[in-house]
């Protein structure tokens, strides 16, 4: 009787967004009185962290402070139209929807700032901090606040911008079955190490070593938490949850979240991430999706890591302990 360790590959590659009848999204922004800029949607941040990319890519595209964008995730009454939250769809369609308004609202802004400047829009930039100024001259200078007040007050402008992105349909080609039915694939491998106890069945996931290629990681902190999140359903598809292990028979099913297992603190392993980053042409400053790919990989890594640490090849989820006996059984020939 031994404590048995392997060690198992997978990797994936995943779509980000779909076909559907066409895949839009939209996005308007305007400012507020103070130079606020609000984003208004009807995409939903389910906490994967659309809010915090979406404001990133407005600011990197207005030139202005993350605190001067405001979010806002109305609903789907009174937000422009967005296809939904999936997919991976999120960054792509929605980041690309609101770089292109927020690119409206800045030449809007560069005008304003032009005629209250005295000066030619093509020679303004931002500075990153609130303020345009005169290239070359940064001392003629208006901050955002003023301006958006002088806007309002004394030009009568309105700073706003509209956005979309559209996925067009794609159909495939009858003679071949050839498609487009995504925007561009992001990559993943994961490697699992895990200890089979050969004596009680249990399998303890000891590393995951998981390296994405994501486009651009628009948000490198949040990406690593996608990452190990996504690593942790995975690990908990692969060895613990079941609505019916013994399906088609109802019994030993869990009748609520006591009994529904799932991974605790003592069973995460210890997580290596790697980003790799190759930009996709079509995607907001070159971002993939990366949110549901992370918990695909680990699951047949950690089968993999399980065959190469007892021979047992296990193809139905959870991998239990009871799989894992019966499976040793029938290697030492004990057919009970």
């Amino acid at each position: 009787m031994a404590k048995l360790r392997g060690r198992g590959y997978a990797s994936v590659n995943y779509p980000t967004g779909m076909n559907l009848g066409g895949d839009p999204s939209q996005a308007l922004i305007h400012a507020t009185t103070t130079g606020t800029f609000v984003v208004s949607l009807s995409s939903v941040d389910l906490g994967q962290g659309l809010k915090t990319v979406v404001a990133q890519c407005a600011a990197e595209t207005l030139g202005l402070p993350m605190e001067n964008i405001l979010v806002d995730t109305a609903d789907t009454d009174t937000g422009p139209h967005c296809m939904g939250t999936f997919a991976s769809r999120g960054t792509h369609r929605v980041g690309n929807a609101v770089i292109m308004a927020a690119a409206e609202a800045r030449e809007v802004m560069l005008a304003v700032a032009a005629e209250e400047l005295e000066v030619d829009a093509g020679d303004l930039e931002t500075d990153g901090t609130g303020y345009i100024q005169v290239k070359g001259a940064e001392e003629k200078r208006v901050h955002i606040t003023d301006l958006a007040l002088a806007a309002h007050f004394t030009h009568g402008r309105t700073i706003s911008g509209r956005g979309i992105f559209l996925k067009e349909k794609n159909d495939p080609v009858p003679e071949t079955g050839e498609m487009d039915p995504d925007s561009c694939q992001a990559h993943a491998c994961t490697v699992a190490v895990v200890e089979v106890d050969d004596e009680t069945g249990v399998v303890e996931v000891l590393e995951m070593h998981n390296a994405y290629e994501i486009g651009r990681a628009l948000n490198p902190a949040m990406v690593a938490q996608q990452v190990e999140g996504g690593a942790w359903m995975g690990m908990s598809h692969a060895l613990f949850e079941s609505t019916e292990p013994y399906y088609p028979t109802r019994d030993h099913g869990p009748g609520d979240f006591n009994e529904y297992l799932m991974p605790g603190p003592a069973d995460i392993p210890m997580y290596h991430n790697a980003i790799l980053e190759r930009p996709a042409g079509n995607g907001p400053f070159g971002a993939k999706g990366i949110g549901e790919m992370t918990a695909n990989a680990p699951i047949p890594a950690i089968a993999n890591a399980i065959f190469d640490a007892c021979g047992v090849r296990l193809d139905t989820m959870p991998f239990t302990p009871e799989r894992v006996l019966r499976g040793l059984d029938e290697l030492r020939g004990n057919h009970h």
